[in-house]
């Protein structure tokens, strides 16, 4: 019981803010299906009863502002799951087995730590903003993503990868452009801040 406990402690610390990351376990359930009845009961009481975890997480994420949740729920995306949390109450969407998200918060000037993708309160600095895209998937050697995206009003654009790859991710933004690496492995970052366009 006492594991428990710590377990949840350390999870709800890490759903505060742009989450750091910690060695804290929850429950990863097998399928990309709401995990339990805490879940479908928070889904629901933000209207999101009857979506799975890629439907959820694309929902939030995407949300204004004004639109966030933050005061009340809490949504980290871990590389395996979604932990929603709220009062003190916890419950875990898993996210499919053959998928990984990756959140990225290009910048310019302004940037944050981040390490799990909070998608109630993690903000950026470009919001609304269009930047090309190009992700290279090393591992097989074929262009993922090569397109113009707009980011959304949290300053983020969300990539849905294949799991298990190494890759370059490339962002332009006018005259302005960045590069890094980046992996979808089960211990892997599913936010990225640390992207600067020079």
């Amino acid at each position: 019981m006492k594991r428990l406990t710590v377990a949840a402690t350390v999870a709800a610390l890490m759903l505060t803010g742009c989450a750091s990351r910690s060695d804290g376990t929850t429950e990863i359930t097998p399928s990309g299906a709401v995990a339990s009845a805490d879940a479908t009961a928070l889904l629901a009481e933000y209207g999101l009863a009857g979506k799975d975890t890629v439907q959820v997480i694309d929902h939030l994420d995407r949300l204004t502002l004004e639109q966030r949740p933050a005061a009340d729920l809490k949504a980290s995306v871990r590389p395996h799951e979604l932990v929603l949390s709220r009062g003190g109450r916890q419950a875990s969407l898993a996210v499919p087995g053959d998928r990984f998200y990756l959140s990225v918060a290009p910048y310019v000037n302004k940037t944050h730590d981040c390490f799990h993708h909070s998608l109630t309160t993690c903000k950026g600095e470009l919001a609304a903003e269009d930047v090309g895209v190009r992700i290279v998937d090393e591992t097989h050697d074929e262009v993922l993503l090569d397109e113009v995206r707009t980011t959304f009003a949290n300053g983020f654009v969300g990539f849905w990868l294949p799991r298990d790859i190494n890759g370059i991710l490339q962002i332009t933004y006018g005259s302005k452009s960045g590069r890094t690496k980046i992996t979808t492995a089960k211990e892997s970052p599913t936010c990225l801040t640390t992207l600067r366009l020079t």
